[in-house]
This record gives C-alpha cells, sequence and structure tokens, in this order.
C-alpha cells in the first residue's frame, strides 16, 4: 500500500532517477519535475503529501518556488536541498516555511529519515488541526523537538480511554492539551466538562462533581446533576486536581473505580461514563509524601502522563509563536499592518519567561496595543519586559521570599535549562556541570523534574 505522495524537483535526472528508486523502495509514489514550470503545473495538478525542492533549478530556484506554493496558500510540507548553499539560504528556506534542509551528496538513509520526520509531524498537526483551530494560547505552536513530541504523546494518549494527567508550570497551555485529547479521541462528539478545582470552595466542589438532590443544603430547591453525569461520553477535565479537598479526593477515587456516583444529599447510585482528564502545576509526588494529595488517587489518574515543557526549554518556538500571537493580537485590536522586527524577535527569544505561553501572549498583545508605529522594535520589547528580565546585581532576591525557596528557584531554571539544552541526555547534562549523574537525577526529581535519560540511571 502507497504511504504517501511526494513531488521531488531537480535538474539531475541521475539524482531524480536515484531518489525515486530510493522512495518507492519504500512504499512512496513519488512524481518528478526537472525545473520550476513542471514542479507548478504537477502542483496545480496533485495534492501531494511532501516536496522535495532543490534551491538551484534551471527556470529559477526552489526558493521561490517555496514562496509561490505558500503563497498559494498550498501547506504541504517542504524539504529543500542543496549542493551549494550558505546558511543565509538556509535561514531563508526556513523562514519561508521549509520542515528540513538537506546538504547533497544525500546520504539515502539520512533522506528517508527527513521525510518520514517530516510527514510524521504533518499528520501530528493535522490530527491537531480541531485545536488549532482555536488555539487562542499558542500552546501547541511550535516545531521543536520537545514539541514534536508532545504532539505524538498527545495523538497516542487521545487514542485511548485511560485517565490523563497533565502536569507543566503555569501558562503551559494545560487545558489547552485536554481539549485536544477530547476532540482527538472518539469521545469527541460527546460533551467536554471542566472544573478547575482551585476556584471552588470547598462545601461547593462535590455539589459541582456530583451533583445534589432537594434539601441537600440550604439553597438546594431543586435536584441538579454534576458534572461527571453532564460528561457521561465524553470527557471531564479537573485542572488544579491538586487543590481539591481531601474528602472529595476520596468520592473522586471511589468514581474512578466504581464509576458510578452518589448525588450529594442522595443515596441513589449513578452510572457515570466519563473520561478524566486532570492537571495540576504542582508536583503531585511530592503533595503525597506530605499527606497533602492521597497517593491512591495520584496512582489512578497518572495512568497516562504529559508533562508540557516550560517555554524556556523550547526557545527555538518563540519566532513562531511570536507571529501567531502578533497576527491574532493586530486583527483583535485592529492593528493588521503591525510587524515585529527581527532584532525584537531575537530579544523575546532571549527572555526566560517565567509566565510561559500566556506571558508571551500578554506581552505581544501590550507591544501591538502600545507601540505607536507599524513596525516593533528591540527597544519596545525591552521597555515591556518586566525589569527581572535584566541581568543585576542581587536579581534573584525578592523581598520576604526565603533563601530556600530562592535557592530551588534558581536549581530548578538551571538544571530544567541545562538538561533541555543537551536534549534531556542526563549523562552529558552531567558531564557539563560536572556532577555525578545519580546526583542529578535525585536533583531533578526533587525539585520536580521529570526529564528522561535513554540510559538507566
Amino acid at each position: 500500500m502507497l504511504r504517501a505522495h511526494l513531488l521531488i524537483v531537480d535538474d539531475e535526472p541521475a539524482i531524480l532517477t536515484t531518489l525515486q528508486r530510493a522512495l518507492a523502495l519504500e512504499g512512496y509514489a513519488v512524481d518528478v519535475a526537472g525545473g520550476v514550470r513542471i514542479a507548478s503545473e504537477k502542483l496545480k495538478k496533485h495534492q501531494y503529501d511532501l516536496c522535495l525542492f532543490d534551491v538551484a533549478l534551471p527556470d529559477g530556484d526552489g526558493l521561490s518556488l517555496l514562496q509561490s506554493v505558500r503563497a498559494s496558500k498550498n501547506d504541504v510540507p517542504v524539504i529543500m536541498m542543496s549542493g551549494h548553499a550558505t546558511i543565509d539560504v538556509a535561514v531563508q528556506a526556513t523562514r519561508l516555511g521549509a520542515l528540513n534542509f538537506l546538504e547533497k551528496p544525500l546520504n539515502t538513509d539520512a533522506l528517508l529519515i527527513a521525510v518520514e520526520t517530516a510527514l510524521r509531524l504533518d499528520r501530528a498537526l493535522a490530527e491537531a488541526s480541531a485545536l488549532r483551530a482555536q488555539a487562542g494560547s499558542g500552546a501547541l505552536v511550535g516545531t521543536s523537538a520537545a514539541m514534536q513530541r508532545l504532539q505524538e504523546q498527545i495523538t497516542r494518549a487521545a487514542r485511548s480511554s485511560a485517565n490523563v494527567l497533565i502536569t507543566g508550570e503555569r501558562g503551559t497551555g494545560k487545558e489547552l492539551v485536554a481539549r485536544a485529547i477530547h476532540e482527538l479521541s472518539p469521545r469527541a462528539k460527546g460533551p467536554m466538562e471542566k472544573l478547575n478545582c482551585a476556584a471552588l470552595p470547598s462545601e461547593l466542589i462535590e455539589s459541582e462533581l456530583f451533583g445534589h438532590e432537594v434539601g441537600a443544603f440550604t439553597g438546594a430547591t431543586k435536584q441538579r446533576r454534576g458534572r461527571f453525569e453532564r460528561a457521561s461520553g465524553g470527557t471531564i477535565f479537573l485542572d488544579e486536581i491538586g487543590d481539591m479537598p481531601m474528602a472529595a479526593q476520596a468520592k473522586l477515587l471511589r468514581v474512578l473505580q466504581e464509576r458510578e456516583i452518589e448525588r450529594v444529599g442522595g443515596s441513589e447510585t449513578v452510572k457515570v461514563d466519563a473520561r478524566v482528564v486532570a492537571a495540576s502545576n504542582k508536583n503531585l509526588v511530592r503533595a503525597a509524601d506530605a499527606g497533602l494529595f492521597r497517593a491512591d488517587l495520584y496512582d489512578r489518574l497518572n495512568v497516562v502522563p504529559l508533562e508540557l515543557p516550560p517555554l524556556r526549554a523550547r526557545r527555538q518556538d518563540v519566532p513562531q509563536l511570536a507571529a501567531h500571537f502578533l497576527e491574532l493580537a493586530a486583527r483583535a485590536n485592529d492593528r493588521r499592518g503591525v510587524v515585529m522586527s527581527p532584532e525584537a524577535v531575537e530579544v523575546l527569544a532571549g527572555y526566560s519567561f517565567p509566565g510561559n505561553v500566556r506571558e508571551l501572549r500578554n506581552l505581544i498583545e501590550r507591544l501591538v496595543i502600545l507601540t505607536p508605529d507599524d513596525g516593533i522594535d528591540a527597544d519596545d520589547v525591552r521597555n515591556c519586559l518586566p525589569e527581572s528580565a535584566t541581568p543585576r546585581p542581587g536579581g534573584l532576591f525578592r523581598p520576604g521570599v526565603p533563601f530556600r525557596v530562592l535557592a530551588e528557584e534558581a536549581e530548578r531554571t538551571i538544571l530544567s535549562e541545562a538538561v533541555a539544552h543537551h536534549g534531556g541526555q542526563m549523562t552529558a547534562t552531567a558531564r557539563a556541570l560536572d556532577l555525578e549523574r545519580s546526583h542529578l537525577y535525585k536533583k531533578c526529581k526533587a525539585l520536580g523534574l521529570r526529564e528522561k535519560d535513554d540510559e538507566a540511571p
């Protein structure tokens, strides 16, 4: 069975033959073109799953072809190839939307890996299209390795019926990921109920979750169905689950075990069929050790764990996120002509964003509103960044915050950025920091950083 339909554009017949044969052996359907004109005609007639463009062509160049493809609203993934390319050309290709840039002479194994990776990423992005339509938070915008892994994890999690626990710092987009899991799941046609466990007083949360009978408490003048009943056949999203009162935790555990609820003030059991997706920015393992969260409930929720990366661990996504938010903010504030300079984007990419994607979105909207001209430059960005973004003596000190907390925050930031810099490889990270690998593992665990290595600790 043919796996995907590809188009290769190159002016060297021998290369076209070699690539076509290699890809056909892997099951791909492959069309070829020797120049821009023929390629343009084929692109008008066929819907391709992936294109490979050479930069130098007899009747134009691959970059112009890529630009025209994007101008025609064709979002087909494109890999560029060249035997005489400079860094500037590679950067320009990336800015025009190329997913990868391969140098000639091509290594067949490297080519096949690049093609498979590009197709896999495109499938993941397509499967998340329902989420992208409402991706105002931008949590899933980006093509970094961390985001590719997250997209794949979301897709796999969505296909199962298991409970999911989403963890990550504030502002990383946990609710958006929960919505994606629901929209991509077999339950997508069912309802999705969401409840912020930190937003309700303890005496009301059980009524919200399980409903109540008439007379259950003062003001309960009629029977009310809770979120679990309303979510039957669909998904219930429990945000900030770490703030749920212990009494409600015990009842939630029973629901997860028995798949039935009792309304507050009632004795009749009601069967429910709702998949649970929970989220927390707290370290629930540490909370369980401290007796603040039920360990057995954690085990029930943590069947499929998803940890969202902080923005500082995927800085290469900042330019794409900034462009995404700039377009949204410009449209919302009637400033469609506003643009951001490359230098301004560099300043953004150098900031740590403790508030993560949410902070970036708010910052971009602030810039769109407050910048009087149509061009946002580096100084505009610096003026909008918090004072703490500028390094200064004593910059880590905050009055009233204990030393232990400040030191822990500094260690967490250093280790998180170091692990991200080394692609999640703990051995390389330990070597760079001159730490014993076992000590690094213990530190990461103590700080709630659950980075993984291919090797056993």
